[in-house]
């Protein structure tokens, strides 16, 4: 296997940050502002002061940390730009994977490979003295998309997926998250000796889910010891964003993502004539109902006020001749809920409606929740107020958003389910693009700002500085 190596390309190109044309001015502000510790200047917002949220003080170590950064921010892009152009899907990333691993021995991590098939877990023990066990986390596949952008390391691979070839794209970043976490893993190698405790990386396949409900990615990696020995005390990780301006950086205490489930009904009737209703019992009016009545969940009996959920129906399909009442019908979607409670409760209730409507019209019904559903990522509220400060002096307190939790799903949430975790999002739409208007994560048009990686990469640097109390003495 040929792995992708920036640093011996006979290439005299500079990789630099796309669509964005004062990068170096704009870079060499922020990082003088963080030296200096110049944060504090930027305004307040009135929702950070009311939570008591200020840039946390700087400290030596953190101005070692941003130089590094910025040092290794080409070598950061041209790994994104390659994994980017090189995607693989879910438990097929063994290209990727092997790229991480070479990179991880070479810098002195104990790395362990192929935990849940594709991934990597890799400890790094600081030699400043005992501390925390800190997880780091990055998802690293692709999506099966065909990609419309006309970068010139836009994918064109295909691949097999679910019977069907399919082309395939970073569609949701986490090309980004790998390139992130390749660069930290350097910078703290590098640093090491002034390290306190354990940084244990995770580098994730298969978020995305895969196909024939098969358990994959964070649960499995879990369940394959990705946590044991040393077992962290904090686990942090991030999510580019189109939906944020490049430089922003979004962080919520509590729930952030959705629970993500998906559900299949089988709607069993009784064949008959179209002319003939009533000689047979008709499961697509059956389904039909429990569509419709499925809605009165989400708008009639659940508090969408406080905790958002959303159920919607993506595949109805039955029938086979315009005449023939058919004999079965098959729904097909997906529930979106904000707490584990809320979760259980509404799958609970909506196979009872479809239960008892289709038993009410005289046919039957099979209702499956897949098994590899996610539970909602609650982020720690202490530890997400206790970094918050690390976040705001990385970004500024005017790009430091208190975000509104999403309906999307992620399987980082297993992760915080066995420690605390913060899971926050950095924001990739620049040049003046509005990012309500900008094409969203898993869109063939999906475009990233790449001077928003070292935002992600500080980030990630200054969390372990601040949470395991290291410093340069």
């Amino acid at each position: 296997m040929k792995l992708f190596t920036p640093a011996k390309s006979s290439s005299p190109q500079r990789f630099v940050a796309e669509a964005i044309d004062d990068v170096l001015e704009r870079r060499q502000f922020l990082k003088t502002l963080c030296a200096c510790c110049g944060l504090f200047a930027l305004g307040v917002s009135p929702l950070h002061a009311a939570l008591g949220i200020e840039p946390a003080p700087a400290r030596k170590i953190h101005g070692v940390f941003d130089t590094q950064a910025h040092d290794i921010e080409e070598r950061m892009i041209a790994w994104r730009r390659d994994i980017h152009e090189n995607p693989e899907l879910g438990n097929q990333e063994v290209r990727t994977s092997a790229l991480v691993a070479q990179h991880l021995k070479a810098l002195g991590y104990e790395v362990r490979e192929k935990v849940a098939t594709t991934g990597i877990v890799a400890v790094l023990k600081g030699g400043a003295g005992a501390g925390p066990v800190i997880a780091l986390r990055a998802d690293m596949d692709a999506l099966p998309v065909e990609e419309k952008t006309d970068v010139p390391f836009a994918s064109r691979v295909r691949t097999m997926w679910e019977g069907d070839e399919v082309s395939v794209m970073h569609a949701c970043g986490h090309d980004c998250h790998v390139a992130i976490l390749m660069a930290a893993a350097e910078i703290l190698a590098r640093n090491r000796a002034n390290l306190k405790g354990t940084v244990k990386l995770l580098f994730q396949p298969a978020e995305e889910k895969l196909p024939r409900v098969e358990i994959g990615g964070a649960r499995k990696m879990l369940e394959e010891g990705a946590f044991a020995d040393p077992k962290p005390d904090v686990v942090f990780g991030l999510h580019v964003t189109s939906n944020l301006a490049t430089g922003t950086i979004g962080y919520r205490p509590g729930p952030i993502s959705a629970g993500s489930d998906g559900f299949r009904l089988t709607v069993k009737g009784k064949q008959t004539h179209g002319a003939t209703p009533w000689n047979g019992v008709d499961p697509i009016v059956i389904a039909s109902e429990i569509v419709s009545s499925a809605q009165t969940l989400v708008s009639r009996e659940t508090d969408i006020v406080r905790e958002p959920a959303v159920l919607s129906v993506g595949v109805f399909k039955g029938g086979t001749r315009y005449n023939i009442i058919p004999a079965k019908v098959e729904l097909v979607g997906t529930l979106r809920t904000s707490t584990e409670e809320q979760r259980q409760h509404l799958m609970q209730r909506f196979t009872e409606l479809a239960t008892f409507t289709a038993k009410a019209m005289g046919g039957d019904v099979e209702v499956i929740w897949e098994a590899n559903g996610y539970p909602p990522v609650v982020n720690n509220e202490e530890l997400t107020t206790k970094m918050a400060p690390t976040l705001a002096r990385v970004a500024g307190m005017e790009n430091t958003k208190l975000i509104e939790r999403g309906m999307g799903g992620e399987d980082f949430s297993y992760f915080a389910q066995a420690v605390p975790g913060l899971f926050f999002r950095v924001g990739i739409t620049g040049n003046g693009q509005d990012p309500q208007e900008a094409p969203g994560n898993h869109s063939d048009f999906f475009l990233v700002d790449e001077s928003g990686l070292i935002v992600g990469l500080r980030a990630m640097l200054q969390l372990v500085a601040d949470y395991s109390e290291s410093d340069i003495v």
